[in-house]
């Protein structure tokens, strides 16, 4: 069984259930597998555990949010 595993940012429920249905329908679709067929994990990392450009994730949204 094939398993799709993302890595994101804190989201909302509602983001990873839309995730989750449209990895596994696009998936289904291109391997030609049922969607029951799949697994799919999502783990969310708080923002201070992400770095880019030397920054984590919280200290760029917070130079955003000013």
């Amino acid at each position: 069984m094939p398993y799709i595993a993302m890595t994101t940012a804190a989201t909302s429920a509602e983001n990873k259930k839309r995730l989750i249905e449209s990895f596994t329908k696009s998936a289904s679709g291109i391997l030609g597998i049922p969607e029951e067929g799949f697994y799919v994990t999502i783990t969310e990392l708080p923002a201070e555990n992400w770095g880019v450009g030397g920054k984590t994730l919280a200290e760029l949204h917070a130079k955003k949010e000013n």
